[in-house]
């Protein structure tokens, strides 16, 4: 079994700055790729930062380089540090793992939860 906490979330005036985490614990011999991912009511997940084992990060185009996402691979944990917020940020973040699981030595996927962020105009 593979658990993902996520934490940072919360509620920002637009211009201000959050710190999202997500830490990854359980059945798994190495991380490939970290991600974070925002999603809207109804509208499906989009990717907004990715980052390979070696640190090689990716972002979404219209971030304008606002946020900055990080890994520790010994803690195996990924942070995204979000500056200069805007309303049109607001979503529910999920950090999603690519990762080869200690059981059955093959690439998997997991998702967390998610964390909610808002950011007020």
């Amino acid at each position: 079994q593979v658990q993902l906490v996520e934490s940072g979330g919360g509620l920002v005036q637009a211009g201000g700055s959050l710190n999202l985490s997500c830490t990854a614990s359980g059945s798994i011999l190495r991380i490939n790729d970290m991600g974070w991912y925002r999603q809207v009511s109804g509208t499906q997940r989009k990717l907004v930062a990715e980052i390979t084992e070696t640190g090689d990060a990716s972002y979404s185009a219209s971030l304008k380089g606002r946020f900055t996402i990080s890994r520790d691979n010994a803690r195996n944990t990924a942070f995204l540090q979000m500056s200069d917020l805007e309303p049109e940020d607001t979503g529910v973040y999920s950090c999603k793992i690519d990762y080869v699981s200690s059981r059955y030595h093959y690439t998997m996927a997991y998702w967390g939860k998610g964390t909610q962020v808002t950011v007020s105009s």
